[in-house]
């Protein structure tokens, strides 16, 4: 073969080559995600019940379940698995502390069965506290259901320790469609001490968020 066919021959391959190799090394596209769920409304911090002496300061809304809710005695068990769940927690300078937790279901049937069992979690909470630790001893009150979405309901539990330690936790739960949510309020005292009617009206809200 002439020299000159020959290179020409030879850059033809090499060309080939090159432009195979280029092909090949070009990533695949990747596979598109699925976007994240978003999550439902949840309260802002003007939304809870006033402090005499400290603001409420609001931090992210989060997905899934904290760990201090999975250990939860009275929330725990329901709240503890994390899919489709999103929570925010609220503090102040001093004692007082609140915590919103929201899930949605499938459909609004497996809201209200999740809903009903954890009422019967929250309303039986206070006698396994005790079981559970026979230096506490814990108190349950029911301040009934509110007329907001499919229904909501506010519990308060206190809890006093061997040692002296007095605390009051508000608890409401509310559901609308196929999300419920869970309002966690607490700080030091005994239920003299508890804002009901200003919980209340945090509860009304969280539930009236949820669309």
């Amino acid at each position: 073969m002439p020299k000159r066919t020959r290179a020409g021959a030879l850059t033809m391959i090499t060309g080939v080559a090159l432009a195979v190799g280029a092909s090949l090394a070009v990533p695949a596209a990747a596979a598109p995600t699925a976007a994240a769920p978003k999550p439902p409304g949840f309260l802002a911090a003007a939304d809870l019940p006033p402090h005499p002496s400290s603001p409420w300061t609001a931090g992210k809304v989060t997905a899934g379940v904290p760990e201090a809710v999975q250990q939860d005695l009275c929330l725990g068990v329901v709240l503890g698995g994390g899919q489709n769940t999103w929570y925010r927690e609220f503090r102040t300078d001093l004692d007082t502390h609140a915590r919103q937790v929201s899930v949605r279901l499938p459909s609004a049937d497996a809201a209200k069965s999740r809903v009903r069992k954890l009422d019967e979690d929250i309303v039986s909470c206070a006698d396994r506290m005790e079981m559970e630790d026979p230096e506490t001893r814990a108190a349950f009150q029911d301040h009934g259901d509110l007329p907001v979405g499919d229904g909501a309901h506010v519990y308060a539990i206190h809890t006093e320790t061997s040692w002296g330690a007095s605390d009051i936790r508000l608890l409401s739960l509310g559901r609308e469609g196929n999300t419920m949510t869970v309002v966690d309020w607490g700080q030091m005292g005994g239920f003299r001490d508890a804002p009901v009617k200003a919980f209340k009206r945090t509860t009304v809200t969280a539930v009236g968020k949820l669309h």
